[in-house]
């Protein structure tokens, strides 16, 4: 059993000083005048900024080539190109999402990050395999890592024959969400492949969060039937559209008309904040009470060799993206890998308040703002209520 905690001398984002009890892996007590429970362990913050565990929204962790050799990218630029490289070379190579994605996974804890959703792919070659792969990883992590599986068609669905089926699988397996990907321009009927995608999530009682690459008016199309299935069959706050790169280029009057809509029926949108795509536009989204959230997307892999496994940097570059200057625009893009994003995904008990599962992050830093800008070194890691890094190292046992 976990032994109670207390977080003593550290600094609320308002500069209040206060200190954290923990008991039973969530936060007992929150204020100035805290003290430590009879045999608990006792951890003096030095005045750091006591922060929420991050939460990754959208990942692909069984993918990823991190800490292995340099992967040499001659990749095409299509879309598909990547699709087949990807998957002839995960079939070639020996990659083994099981071990791949627990070090990624352990390096995502080292750096803060306490809930994490995964797209992991499901297709006729692989079938469950890197599903499996996954859930040893959440099993293995599961006392400090909350993780979210999504069921994921990369190759797409309608277009390779099984899949759906496979997909039935993975949701019966536990897979918690029913992923999907471009309709239109993969599968090549948007109606029956949201058809599909949707009658499956009604039969397995699953949330959807759909890869929304398609661009301009045919994205547009594509969001118009899916906000149409939301509606018919009462998904209200139960898909997520991710990178939704048709709302950053759409004219103003139709734009519009479509976040109306997404706010009406509480469809979540998740960016990584590309700088070469058009991207959901941040504060208006948030103006209309849209829940817009942030991830990494793949890191180290076949499709790109960027990212690293810390929400802070990409917090950092979805502010960048957006323009965010001011200190109070600065803490929206750590919204957006935080409260925003625990939102989206449906990460319950979650933030900085009594009753919370205790999962909480110290850094050395006067604000918010300078957090996501310096991204320092993680003095602590909390994760359901125990230590599980220390001055930016993994502590023996995770």
């Amino acid at each position: 059993m976990t032994r109670s905690l207390l977080l003593s001398n550290v600094r609320l984002a308002d500069g209040q000083p206060v200190s954290v009890s923990i008991a039973g892996g969530r936060i007992a007590a929150l204020g100035a005048q805290v003290e430590a429970q009879l045999g608990g362990l006792v951890e003096d913050g030095g005045g750091a900024l006591l922060l929420p565990g991050f939460v990754e929204g959208h990942t692909h962790i069984d993918k990823t080539n991190w800490g292995q050799s340099w992967y040499r990218n001659e990749v095409g630029p299509a879309l598909t190109d990547r699709i087949s490289n990807e998957r002839e070379w995960r079939k070639t190579s020996g990659h083994d999402a099981a071990a791949q994605s627990l070090a990624l996974a352990r390096a995502f804890v080292q750096a803060g990050t306490t809930r994490l959703r995964t797209h992991v792919d499901i297709d006729t070659d692989a079938r469950l395999r890197y599903l499996d792969g996954v859930f040893s990883t959440r099993q293995t992590l599961s006392d400090v890592l909350d993780m979210q599986i999504v069921a994921f068609p990369q190759s797409g669905m309608l277009i390779r024959p099984g899949t759906v089926e496979l997909l039935g699988s993975a949701l019966a397996a536990g897979a918690d969400v029913l992923g999907a990907l471009d309709p239109a321009l993969i599968d090549g009927d948007p109606v029956a492949s949201l058809n599909a995608t949707f009658e499956l999530a009604e039969r397995y009682h699953k949330p959807i969060d759909i890869h929304l690459h398609e661009p301009g008016e045919v994205g547009a199309f594509t969001l118009k039937l899916l906000l149409d299935r939301v509606e018919a069959m009462g998904m209200q706050a139960q898909v997520v559209v991710s990178h939704a790169f048709c709302l950053g280029a759409l004219p103003e009057r139709e734009r519009d008309a479509l976040l109306e809509r997404i706010a009406h029926l509480r469809v979540a949108l998740l960016t990584s904040a590309p700088p070469s795509r058009p991207v959901p536009p941040l504060k208006l989204c948030r103006d209309k009470g849209i829940t817009i959230f942030g991830g990494n997307d793949g890191i180290r892999d076949t499709w790109s060799p960027y990212g690293v496994p810390d929400m802070l940097e990409r917090a950092m570059l979805i502010g960048m993206r957006y323009d965010l200057r001011r200190d109070d625009d600065i803490a929206i893009a750590f919204d957006c890998v935080s409260n925003a994003a625990a939102q989206g995904c449906g990460f319950s008990d979650y933030g900085l308040h009594v009753g919370a599962r205790a999962d909480l992050v110290l850094v050395d830093a006067q604000s918010v703002a300078q957090a996501v800008v310096s991204r320092p070194k993680r003095r602590l890691v909390v994760a359901n209520g125990r230590v599980v890094a220390r001055n930016g190292e993994l502590v023996d046992a995770v």
